[in-house]
């Protein structure tokens, strides 16, 4: 089957990326949206662009390192906004059973560990899977 989609979705949620890249990097970028609902439309999409490559890819039936390419991009970016979620829902749950012996140590490493999965993995795997995927597009356009 043709790649309809999955390259249209891919290069969807490399531009996304680079918006996400200014809101947290570019104050300038941030205070205009900062404050309102708009600030999580960004994360949202990449959110969706991220199951939508997934579901494509192997709808497609992409095979080889570009699949595995595509599944780590596509994980990374839906994986980046659940981990969010997980860590803020984590730390509210935190402050609440703070007094508790034993839940309040296990509900600190959740939200210690879906932290580090949202800030440093999830953007280093989309990075990698995106730039393996570029790799290997340019590698084959050059082949041919």
């Amino acid at each position: 089957m043709k790649r309809r989609f999955s390259w249209p979705v891919f290069w969807a949620l490399v531009a996304v990326f680079v918006v996400i890249a200014c809101l947290f990097f570019i104050p300038q970028f941030r205070e205009s949206l900062g404050g309102s609902w708009l600030f999580l439309t960004p994360l949202i999409v990449f959110f969706l662009l991220g199951v939508a490559l997934i579901a494509f890819t192997l709808r497609e039936r992409v095979s080889g390192r570009l699949k595995k390419f595509f599944l780590l991009t596509g994980a990374s970016a839906a994986g980046f906004f659940l981990f969010v979620l997980l860590h803020n829902a984590f730390y509210a749950l935190g402050t609440v059973s703070g007094d508790l012996s034993i839940l309040g140590p296990l509900v600190d490493f959740l939200d210690a560990a879906f932290f580090f999965m949202a800030i440093p993995v999830c953007p280093l795997g989309f990075l990698v899977g995106a730039i393996g995927s570029i790799v290997l597009l340019l590698k084959n356009s050059g082949s041919s």
